[in-house]
């Protein structure tokens, strides 16, 4: 588990978001995100809860980054 350092300069290390964010930031259906995670191919959940769980958004940029940065353009 890695260690996840918060401060003020860093808000988007911090910054927790829920299913329909991560499905609007990255255009992948939910079924197709938690298929990825299971392949470990897609950033982690945190269990925010009891029965709630979030991502730590600067994962999904990175995530996003480097698909990017795959497609060699």
């Amino acid at each position: 588990m890695s260690t996840l350092l918060c401060n003020s300069s860093h808000a988007r290390d911090c910054r927790l978001l829920r299913i329909l964010d991560v499905v609007n930031m990255t255009g992948v259906p939910r079924s197709t995100i938690y298929l990825k995670m299971k392949r470990k191919e897609f950033p982690q959940q945190v269990n925010i809860g009891a029965r709630s769980v979030a991502w730590v958004e600067s994962e999904i940029l990175d995530w996003i980054k480097s698909n990017l940065e795959k497609r060699g353009n």
